[in-house]
């Protein structure tokens, strides 16, 4: 399966009031695992981008006065992407932005140029309810190294939500592909008995048992009744 992880910095945060895209990253995965292919854009957006904005990624006026605008990309990105599924984290920001950069050159809407979108962020909110779910936590929750993100940058957030979604999805641990391993299990488990133990089994007491009630109803409550214990339960 080809894989897109996709990642944009803007002018703002309003698309529908005129913000447009500076900064464009992609990162190529197919089965799993980092084809090295990227694509990397700045983009000359012909407004400034509001304070809020510029102190998240730092691409102030003078560094795009030289950066082709996104019509120049276009139909490069549209190949980049064709027919591939793009994970985007918080897809409706990025989506917006791309819908309506490609709406002022007529060429449709993103999603009719790929196979399909994933919201990362809503798969992250399904994975770890009640939890702090922005890219910086999830690389924290999952140890992806994000020691160099001081700004935002498109090419470095599609890489490490790359990392990440490989983790959450419950991939592999990390992209790099150990050289010993060529296809073929290294070596063999040998073959243990199980029925010559005997394990201890530890019965909890009634406050134990309390606080791990407490623990199950959070999770429910902050999983909207969505916890699969309790829908074994009923």
């Amino acid at each position: 399966m080809r894989q897109i992880f996709l990642d944009t910095e803007t002018t703002g945060l309003s698309a529908a009031q005129g913000d447009r895209i500076v900064e464009i990253g992609l990162v190529e995965m197919v089965d799993r695992r980092l084809t090295g292919r990227t694509l990397h854009h700045y983009l000359n957006p012909g407004r400034s981008s509001h304070p809020d904005a510029l102190r998240v990624h730092g691409l102030d006026d003078a560094f795009l006065a030289d950066k082709p605008p996104f019509v120049r990309v276009a139909d490069e990105l549209i190949a980049f992407v064709a027919q591939a599924e793009i994970v985007i984290h918080n897809a409706e920001f990025d989506l917006g932005f791309l819908d309506a950069e490609l709406a002022r050159i007529g060429r449709g809407r993103f999603a009719e140029h790929v196979a399909r979108v994933v919201d990362s962020l809503l798969l992250a909110r399904e994975t770890y309810p009640g939890k702090g779910n922005s890219l910086d936590a999830l690389c924290r929750r999952l140890e992806v190294d994000n020691s160099g993100r001081e700004r935002h940058g498109a090419l470095l957030d599609a890489g490490l939500l790359a990392e990440v979604y490989l983790r959450m999805t419950r991939g592999q641990g990390s992209l790099v592909i150990d050289a010993a391993q060529s296809g073929e299990a290294a070596h063999a488990a040998a073959a243990v008995d199980l029925r010559a133990f005997r394990l201890p089994v530890i019965v909890a007491d009634d406050d134990e048992r309390a606080a791990h009630e407490a623990a199950l109803a959070e999770l429910d409550k902050a999983s909207g009744g969505k916890t699969a214990w309790r829908l074994l339960e009923a």
